[in-house]
């Protein structure tokens, strides 16, 4: 499964690409790295950025508070 990688627009949320646009405290839905196949969502609370760069296709890399990780998907809005 590519999990919308190709097609960013019907899957994935472009905004958990810019490391700008995430930051501690944020309520993200994350993909964890076993959850990459089925493309399963686990939402949180943004600890640390862990990728440098500021830009990455398949979605920035994060800690949450409870201490998983994985890339964003989706930046929660409310």
């Amino acid at each position: 499964m590519n999990l919308g990688i190709k097609n960013q627009s019907n899957f994935i949320s472009m905004n958990g690409q810019n490391r700008s646009d995430i930051y501690p405290g944020l309520e993200v839905d994350i993909i964890l790295k076993k959850d990459q196949r089925s493309g399963k969502l686990t939402r949180g609370i943004v600890k640390n950025l862990l990728t440098s760069a500021t830009y990455h296709s398949r979605g920035i890399k994060v800690r949450l508070e409870d201490g998983q990780v994985g890339r964003v998907a989706e930046i929660v809005e409310e």
